[in-house]
């Protein structure tokens, strides 16, 4: 017999099928019926607290063949830590949502069904009018599927619909859903896969805006590089000729760009990216304080190697940390800094406090596979652990075995920048001169960075020494070998605008940004574009 809880469910499940034919009273009772099974299954995911070892034990046998599961430690003798996942963009494809699947996640493992329902609960508890019909606009960016947004669970929320995602080219995907946001005037939640989405959306608004007005003034989608026509007249369909609109859109773009987010839509309440990885924070903080100023970023899920593993149920929180769902994964850990032998702690063996290297079970037959990302343990919520992310190990930078993480050099290159008048650090990669090859010369090795900066035209010499001088001063290690003539100086580039955003459109698939290129093609095309 099913628990009253999940009864209750059950009938607003049947509700919602009687009324299909009504949108409105249609998304207002799917919006009761998910709300109530988010907040059903974050009681239960508290409990899970209690005993993280049975639930972990109980995750690692539906993971492993039937009959193969002996306890964890039998798996760890049987199965070694192997080498990095596989690389994976976050989230995954969008399954259909039938009604009894609301059941289900009462007592089943579906984070992704899960981790929506949670967000959709979060969401509305922090602000109470975001779940409001066709009130979320999305730019995301999915060539080959349908990657599921957020909020994927309840698709009325949406009024960007899916195929515009789909667009090839990515510029021209994230400026259609661009377009398509402008026209409602009443959005409230402006959502991002990707922080770097966000941005690339917004520069397309700084560079394109009289045109994208007298779109809207027309109600028409002009011929772009990639889009099919016959998508192009589909999605122009959704368009309506709105010339007061289109005058509002010009009117505010000529007052300039900072907070323009919340002055094209008053009743915005919040800007959700999805997942935010290593320094891509760097996009997050460039917002706030320019397109987005005054408005909050809540980042929802941690995701790696495409599973999702944690939810953020803290919005109000500048700095995102979030709950490891102890039913999403089998999970173990490596204390920082690892030593040789690999010798792994359990998710309920955690200090707060300390660094762990992640290791991961997601999947059937991908057994405790190195995830790359290093997290610290900031404390526990109910006893389940909650964890922010530090760094990708993958985007260390070495040339003679010192290792520079990702975040360190970040913070080295922010203080560098900071001594520059009137500079604001928008991107940057870099690059070990080893890829370089016979074009770097008969030189040390050393490394190479390309920044995109706003506010300065041009590098001198003394700026660009100043990079190099914050890595010595930071990293002794670094010192000592530049000092030996071990590791020679870097070289600084500084690239146009736009550099960045043809990068990410190389790259292929939405990932997250890479901090160190390792293909020759990305770093032909990053030197293309170099300016000083």
């Amino acid at each position: 017999m099913l628990p009253v809880p999940a009864l209750a469910v059950a009938a607003v499940v049947v509700v919602v099928a009687a009324v299909a034919a009504v949108p409105a009273l249609r998304h207002r009772l799917s919006r009761s019926a998910l709300r109530r099974a988010g907040a059903r299954y974050r009681r239960r995911l508290e409990l899970l607290g209690t005993d993280v070892r049975l639930r972990q034990e109980r995750r690692l046998r539906r993971l492993l063949p039937p009959g193969t599961a002996r306890g964890t430690e039998d798996f760890r003798e049987r199965h070694p830590v192997g080498q990095r996942c596989a690389d994976g963009a976050p989230g995954r494809q969008e399954p259909p949502l039938l009604p009894w699947a609301l059941l289900r996640c009462c007592w089943g493992t579906d984070p992704l069904l899960q981790g929506s329902l949670l967000y959709l609960d979060t969401l509305h508890a922090a602000f109470p009018q975001a779940l409001v019909p066709r009130g979320t606009a999305l730019l995301s960016w999915a060539p080959h599927h349908r990657r599921a947004p957020a909020g994927w669970a309840l698709p009325s929320l949406y009024c960007t619909p899916a195929e515009a995602g789909a667009v090839p080219p990515r510029a021209a995907a994230l400026r259609v859903q661009l377009l398509l946001a402008l026209q409602h005037r009443g959005l409230r939640v402006l959502e991002a896969a990707l922080p770097a989405e966000l941005l690339d959306a917004l520069q397309t608004l700084r560079s394109s805006w009289p045109e994208l007005a007298q779109e809207l003034a027309l109600g028409t989608l002009r011929p772009q590089h990639g889009l099919p026509e016959g998508l192009r007249l589909q999605l122009q369909e959704l368009l309506t000729p709105n010339a007061a609109r289109a005058a509002e859109l010009r009117a505010e773009c000529a007052r300039g760009f900072q907070g323009i987010v919340r002055r094209l839509w008053p009743q915005l309440e919040v800007v959700v990216v999805g997942t935010v990885q290593g320094t891509e924070q760097l996009y997050c903080d460039a917002l706030r304080q320019a397109e987005c100023k005054g408005l909050p970023f809540y980042c929802p899920f941690y995701s790696t190697a495409g599973a999702l593993l944690g939810v953020n149920l803290w919005p109000e929180e500048p700095a995102p940390r979030f709950l490891l769902g102890p039913e999403w994964a089998f999970y173990e850990f490596l204390p920082c800094p690892v030593e040789q032998e690999l010798q792994t702690v359990l998710l309920g063996e955690l200090w707060e406090g300390r660094e762990y290297e992640l290791v991961l079970t997601a999947r059937p037959g991908e057994y405790r596979c190195r995830a790359g990302e290093v997290l610290r343990v900031t404390g526990f919520h109910k006893q389940c652990t909650v964890v922010e992310p530090v760094r990708r190990e993958s985007q260390a930078l070495s040339v003679r075995g010192e290792s520079i993480p990702e975040e360190r050099f970040y913070r080295s290159l922010c203080r560098a920048v900071g001594m520059w008048p009137g500079a604001h650090l928008m991107d940057y990669v870099c690059v070990e001169s080893a890829l370089l090859g016979a074009s770097s010369g008969a030189c040390a090795p050393h490394y190479e960075v390309f920044v995109e900066l706003r506010g300065l035209r041009d590098l001198s010499e003394a700026q660009r020494y100043k990079l190099d001088q914050c890595l010595q001063e930071d990293f002794p290690i670094y010192k000592s070998f530049r000092f030996k003539g071990s590791i020679g100086p870097l070289r600084l580039h500084m690239v146009g605008a736009g550099a960045f955003s043809r990068l990410r459109e190389a790259l292929g698939k939405p990932v997250p940004m890479p901090r160190v290129l390792r293909e020759e093609r990305l770093l032909q095309l990053i030197q293309s574009s170099v300016i000083s």
